[in-house]
């Protein structure tokens, strides 16, 4: 086999189970076109081998934790310009 039919070959493998993960839990085709999406798979081509993903609890623990600070300070940032620009921020989630 040719070193492009291994790429091939490995990325094939790698869509199936992501297309596993996609299926099994429901979730939008769409969500592969998050700006979130490709960075999570650099991110994962880079942790060292035996790297464990997080757990639930994780994920709705300590992560969420860091994401909602992070959220908070990005706001606090546009709070400082409201009283000039009359920016309202709105979200549905």
């Amino acid at each position: 086999m040719t070193l492009k039919g291994m790429v091939k070959g490995t990325r094939n493998m790698l869509g199936r189970y992501v297309g596993k993960w996609f299926y099994g839990k429901g979730i939008p085709f769409d969500a592969a076109n998050s700006p979130y999406f490709l960075p999570m798979f650099n991110a994962i081509q880079k942790a060292e081998p035996g790297v464990k993903p997080p757990t639930t609890y994780e994920l709705n623990g300590p992560i969420l934790d860091e994401e909602v600070e992070e959220v908070r300070k990005w706001i606090e940032e546009y709070k400082q310009s409201w009283p000039r620009t009359g920016i309202t921020l709105m979200s549905d989630g």
